[in-house]
């Protein structure tokens, strides 16, 4: 997991190959105004999930993992908490990997926990179980899913 914000781009467009064609998509377009939904950048290998999530708590935000895809989730409005765990620590899950959401879920709950504002960014590697939408009030946000 790492946790940075947008002004670190070139930092962290090192990290994978498809980095900097993210990261100069996210500096060209205002995301905010754009509708909610998927936006496809490159295909099944680079999209968005523009969206503003239900609010969780703490308590009920399961655990997510993915294997074909790293998540960057970047914040452009309200306050989120998100909750981390590393997947060799969890050993309860709620049935079977989908493959075609590319996802599994558990109600472990998270053992770290921190808080993200407007710009900032956290990215969840297959080895990063984490909790997401964690907040008292709606928020708007982006999931980038970049294929491993």
């Amino acid at each position: 997991m790492i946790l940075s914000n947008l002004h670190n781009r070139k930092e962290l467009e090192s990290l994978h190959p498809l980095f900097p064609e993210l990261f100069d998509y996210i500096a060209s377009h205002d995301i905010l105004s754009a509708p909610l939904g998927i936006i496809e950048i490159k295909g099944k290998e680079l999209f968005l999930n523009n969206c503003s999530p239900e609010p969780a708590t703490c308590e009920s935000a399961p655990l997510e993992v993915h294997r074909k895809y790293i998540d960057v989730q970047v914040l452009l409005e309200g306050s989120e908490t998100m909750g981390w765990k590393p997947l060799e620590e969890i050993s309860e899950w709620r049935g079977e990997y989908s493959d075609e959401k590319d996802v599994r879920f558990s109600d472990e709950r998270a053992q770290t926990f921190f808080t993200l504002k407007p710009g900032q960014l956290a990215i969840f590697y297959p080895e990063d179980g984490h909790a997401p939408g964690i907040s008292d009030a709606p928020i708007r946000k982006f999931i980038a899913k970049v294929k491993i």
